[in-house]
């Protein structure tokens, strides 16, 4: 749970002949991650022609199986993956197959735009009938009047009916709809250039008239109706075309689903991790050691003898290409998203899943500490955060809980600290104790990480990184003896020899390593490590004080519900029992959202950024369709 699960990497011989197969046990067995290896042994790829002729098939069956609504049968356990030859003979099925059916294809895109056209006319003449006018002589071109159809923002018009009266015009509406008003101009001809400034400066758009409609309304009304009825009768025979198609190839497609997902692994694992040499094929990649045992048990049980594995464990310098396996109890996964959006952790690094749930919730419960806003939380993150965020309900649960118990810890219950008796005591009671207690949880966390990051540094091999860089073991100990010898100065004592000779011997040998480690020239050289050396201290000391916003928080909290409260004792019964439920609403969702953000912050960049590189590669293994 704190690291990757040991990896091995596998080198796997089989005959080209049994690529397939020797990949479909791999799928099946679910633990193997190809990654390739460059061998001038093997430069072929014998795999690359059936993954051309896969992505082909794949890529017609997926267009057939969008018009087929099939249900596809589980892969058989015994069921073996298609050669090459049989790969070429299901493409070419899928070939002739979609020639055919692309007719159909085609004649249901032309059914679907002729109900959008259908549908378009008759909105259209759902508007139009309440003129019932025949609309081919209102607009014949030798008609006398200059008739216009559009529609105008309902505020705009009777200004606009003022206007085109005095230009001779009339204005009608017959049809209002959000804010719209559908109406008609009409006036004498010639004077169209006078009011198509009115009508543009009132927000006037013309209402386009199809040709269908520019009849009389009965006979707009029976074109529509045998229009609908003609549509319909070509969909029915759309669908039974379709349902004939699964009728006589129904049975072929499923078989062809099944014969797809077997042929998917090797299809896959030739892109990363496949090589070989004449009748020779390589796989190459990455196993969890544990394992090992059973993937050996499988190949030998299916190839009794007709392969080679060898094995090894990675190499200290390739652990930045060894993927991480990482495996979290079911109440630890919904927290592993939010590690994540900062990164993965590289193979042997210390993973921070666990030290982030647990810092984080006690952190937000520190800052939002209420029996009633946690208990609210709770309910909202229990009901509410479902579907998509459903990984993220444990996450508020888990918060709302840590808010609760600090409001016992407080003695808070939705502001009011006279109902319950604190475990502890208030914020505001000892504000300087909260501060201090906030300080020292902050050096605290920063020496873990610091810690973490030696373990990190000594684990991939960096021994000088991890003893003498700032975030190694020189830095914890300058930290250490500059948190003792300041707390002595804070508490009246003197530095102390001994902090002073530890903080020398700290600061000293971090100065040095970044002396080593600068390859630039001398009076160059000497800035860098003095600008570098003195972030260091600048750094342990911004971060320390950083942690002085989870004792701020908590006192805002309080000062915010006694501001609440101080409003609504100001008003009547109605009015302060409603200032204080929207108080609460407001605290809930403002300060509750800025506390689960300042909360995070800390973990990210007082914790993640001293330890976490977060570039490391998931382990993604070959799978079957169908499995998890």
């Amino acid at each position: 749970m704190f690291r990757a699960l040991p990896m091995m990497r596998i080198t796997l011989w089989f005959l080209a002949s049994e690529a397939q197969d020797a990949a479909l046990l791999l799928a099946r067995h679910g633990r193997f991650g190809p990654a390739q290896e460059a061998d001038e042994h093997f430069p072929e790829a014998p795999a690359e022609a059936y993954r051309e002729l896969y992505q082909e098939a794949d890529s017609r069956f997926s267009k057939l199986i969008q018009h087929c609504e099939l249900e596809m049968p589980p892969i058989p356990e015994d069921a073996v993956a298609p050669s090459l030859t049989e790969l070429q003979e299901i493409n070419n099925w899928l070939k002739q197959t979609w020639h055919g059916y692309s007719s159909v294809v085609e004649n249901e895109q032309r059914i679907l735009e002729e109900r959008k056209r259908l549908e378009t006319l008759q909105e259209t003449f759902s508007r139009l009938e309440g003129l019932n006018l025949d609309l081919s002589r209102l607009f014949r071109p030798e008609a006398l009047l200059d008739a216009r159809l559009g529609q105008v923002p309902a505020a705009n018009v009777r200004r606009l009916q003022e206007s085109l009266k005095l230009a001779g015009y009339v204005l009608s509406v017959f049809d209002q709809s959000e804010g719209q008003a559908f109406a008609v101009v009409a006036g004498p001809r010639g004077g169209g250039d006078e009011i198509g400034g009115l009508l543009s400066q009132a927000g006037w758009r013309e209402l386009p008239v199809p040709e269908e409609l520019q009849t009389h309304p009965e006979a707009a009304r029976r074109f529509l109706s045998e229009e609908t009825r003609r549509q319909e009768g070509n969909y029915a025979a759309h669908c039974q075309v379709l349902d004939d198609n699964l009728v006589r190839c129904g049975e072929r497609i499923r078989e062809i689903w099944v014969q797809m997902a077997l042929a998917r692994p090797l299809a896959e694992a030739s892109l990363n991790g496949v090589r070989g040499k004449g009748h020779l094929a390589v796989f190459t990649g990455w196993v969890p050691r544990d394992a090992l045992k059973r993937l050996r048990a499988d190949l030998e049980q299916r190839f009794r003898g007709r392969y080679m594995m060898t094995t090894r464990a990675p190499a200290a310098r390739e652990a930045d290409k060894v993927p991480s396996l990482l495996t979290y109890p079911f109440w630890l996964k919904p927290f592993v998203p939010l590690v994540k959006s900062y990164g993965v952790p590289r193979y042997g690094e210390f993973d921070p899943s666990l030290l982030f749930a647990l810092t984080y919730i006690f952190l937000f419960g520190a800052m939002f500490g209420d029996v009633g806003h946690g208990g609210v939380i709770f309910v909202l993150a229990a009901t509410l955060l479902k579907g998509k965020l459903n990984w993220l309900r444990v996450v508020g649960m888990c918060a709302g809980a840590s808010s609760m118990f600090f409001g016992f810890v407080y003695g808070s219950i939705f502001g009011y600290e006279e109902i319950l008796h604190p475990l502890w005591q208030s914020p505001l009671h000892d504000a300087g104790r909260m501060l201090t207690l906030a300080v020292y949880g902050g050096i605290g966390f920063i020496c873990a990480t610091l810690v973490i990051n030696t373990y990190n540094r000594m684990t991939a091999g960096h021994v000088t990184e991890a003893l003498f860089d700032s975030t190694g073991l020189a830095g914890l100990v300058f930290y250490l003896a500059m948190v003792f010898g300041l707390r002595g100065v804070f508490t009246g004592e003197p530095f102390g020899a001994a902090n002073a000779a530890a903080a020398y011997v700290g600061i000293l040998t971090i100065a040095s390593f970044k002396w080593m480690e600068s390859r630039a020239g001398l009076g160059e050289r000497a800035l860098v490590t003095f600008i570098e050396t003195l972030e260091t201290g600048i750094n342990f000391f911004a971060s320390t004080l950083s942690f002085l916003r989870v004792a701020a928080f908590s006192l805002n909290h309080v000062a915010l519900a006694l501001a609440i409260f101080t409003l609504a004792n100001g008003l009547d019964m109605a009015g302060h029992w409603l200032t204080v439920a929207l108080g609460n609403v407001v605290i809930i969702v403002l300060e509750g959202g800025i506390v689960a953000i300042q909360a995070l912050r800390l973990m990210y960049y007082e914790g993640f950024s001293r330890f976490f590189s977060g570039d490391g590669t998931e382990f993604v293994p070959l799978k079957l369709a169908g499995t998890k």
